[in-house]
């Protein structure tokens, strides 16, 4: 059995071709695909968090506009750059999306990827310290933040308080319990998802990752998440954890289908430069007949590995097509492949 969910970047564009021609459309459909998900029978809600960029940028609002309309959906994101983040405010901003949620928040976090602007973390305030990189502040935000959502009191109370504070050092209000359980943390590197299971976090592994070994994407893959689960069991955590992958998967069933995604020629793993230094491996998609695809997604290993697969979705070809794409998956593909 896996969880299968969306992931969203809510892309919009001013243009005759695209369903979402501005933020507040991107937005609307995002809530509308969620509620569409949910009745379809989807597991999760997944958005990707960009700055400076005509797409998703501040998620807490929207998760909990979801979270107020859905009743069993889990709704997350995939990832937030905690380069930009102010660790405490964002412990409290995702608590209370979890509680109007009733615990389904599953928070994706990171340290970041190529963006719009240079450093664009400097314009929100925050600077690395001497001798830090901007990875490692990244890290020290999301230290703190997994601190801060423990719930433990660590701020000395005022003598002559506006209000009755309970005994002993103040914690962050709200706190939903639980939500320190369901922090994952976007690995990009064997290396960092071995950090991520030290840390006591989920796994997220998205459609490219650093080439460490030359082999197919897959291949690097589910050797990443196997080094994970090797470091978590050795770390000795009290919970099992997840671990999700993302992928682009179309079937081809209708002419609508096949003429987005009908001429696309089979492809496979691509190789590209996500700065000077580091090389990077992009999985392939996948678009066939849904028996073609169960064939074809039968032999990657990263999606056997998983318990969480997010299907991405392409947002602005509107919410009534990517409820489609979700429906003949569920249906069509997945239980082809035990998923379901």
């Amino acid at each position: 059995m896996k969880k299968i969910g969306f992931l969203s970047f809510g892309h919009w564009a001013l243009s005759s071709q695209s369903a979402t021609r501005s933020a507040a459309d991107a937005l609307l459909q995002s809530i509308d695909l969620a509620v569409a998900a949910e009745e379809l029978g989807a597991d999760g809600a997944y958005f990707r968090v960009h700055h400076f960029a005509r797409q998703l940028s501040a998620p807490f609002s929207l998760l909990a506009a979801i979270g107020a309309k859905t009743r069993r959906i889990e709704i997350g994101t995939g990832v937030i750059d905690m380069r930009y983040e102010n660790p405490l405010y964002m412990a409290e901003n995702a608590s209370v999306a979890d509680l109007i949620a009733g615990g389904r928040l599953q928070l994706g976090i990171s340290r970041g990827s190529p963006e719009q602007v240079i450093d664009g973390w400097r314009y929100f305030g925050y600077q690395p310290a001497p001798g830090q990189t901007d990875a490692d502040m990244a890290r020290q935000h999301t230290e703190v933040l997994l601190d801060a959502l423990r719930g433990q009191g660590f701020a000395k109370p005022n003598p002559q308080p506006m209000f009755p504070n309970p005994p002993g050092l103040l914690r962050l209000e709200p706190f939903s319990a639980g939500l320190r359980e369901r922090i994952w943390w976007g690995a990009g590197s064997d290396a960092t998802a071995v950090w991520a299971a030290k840390q006591g976090m989920n796994l997220q592994s998205s459609t490219l990752k650093d080439d460490e070994t030359g082999e197919p994407f897959h291949i690097q893959q589910a050797r990443q998440i196997r080094a994970y689960r090797a470091a978590w069991k050795e770390a000795g955590h009290a919970w099992t954890p997840r671990v999700s992958v993302s992928r682009s998967i179309f079937p081809l069933i209708d002419h609508r289908d096949r003429a987005y995604f009908g001429n696309s020629r089979p492809e496979g793993d691509q190789i590209g430069f996500l700065d000077e230094k580091t090389r990077a491996i992009f999985g392939r998609s996948y678009a066939a007949a849904p028996d073609a695809l169960i064939s074809q997604l039968a032999q990657d290993e990263a999606i056997a590995e998983a318990d969480t697969l997010l299907l991405t979705v392409p947002n602005q070809l509107g919410v009534d097509y990517n409820a489609h794409v979700i429906e003949a998956i569920l249906t069509q593909v997945a239980p082809g492949l035990e998923w379901r």
